[in-house]
């Protein structure tokens, strides 16, 4: 069973913390030992500290993922970007709306259907983008630093088993 000190907990903003050294440790059973849980636990540490570093480009973790993919896929539609996300519609138009307000994206006439819409970053979308991926490139080194290069690259192998569908 784990310490308190490596437990964390959620103080109602979808942000983990640890818990107290002098705080009394919970019996949290076999939960410590179920995937699901210790997953959860750790993206709730992961996601916490994924937006304190990108706070000071006053990004979200998913503008800066839809900022990503539209900079290494220039022209894509908003369907094309929804689909590579899992983002839904509905959900993407407001952000999208937010990124162009903010004067970091634009939606183009797309050249095979004028119907449709080819999302392009524009110059300040790239410049924060690449600041943004500085920023998280530290993180990166930070989390790799707690698990190691290879306990990263295996991390990384074993996500992606578990987030197959076959």
């Amino acid at each position: 069973m784990r310490s308190a000190r490596d437990r964390s907990v959620c103080d109602g903003r979808r942000d983990a913390q640890p818990v107290p050294d002098d705080e009394h440790a919970v019996d949290l059973g076999p939960l410590d030992d179920f995937i699901g849980y210790v997953l959860r636990r750790a993206w709730l540490r992961v996601s916490a500290d994924f937006q304190a570093a990108l706070r000071e480009v006053d990004l979200k973790p998913t503008q800066f993922t839809v900022l990503l993919i539209i900079g290494r896929n220039v022209g894509l539609s908003q369907s094309e970007v929804c689909s590579a996300l899992g983002i839904q519609k509905t959900n993407f138009v407001p952000l999208l709306n937010e990124l162009v307000r903010r004067g970091l994206a634009e939606r183009r006439p797309a050249a095979s259907d004028r119907r449709s819409h080819a999302l392009h970053l524009t110059p300040e979308g790239e410049a924060l983008l690449e600041r943004a991926m500085t920023l998280h490139a530290a993180l990166e080194e930070r989390l790799t630093a707690r698990v190691g290069k290879r306990g990263r690259e295996k991390l990384i192998e074993l996500l992606h088993r578990l987030s197959r569908t076959d």
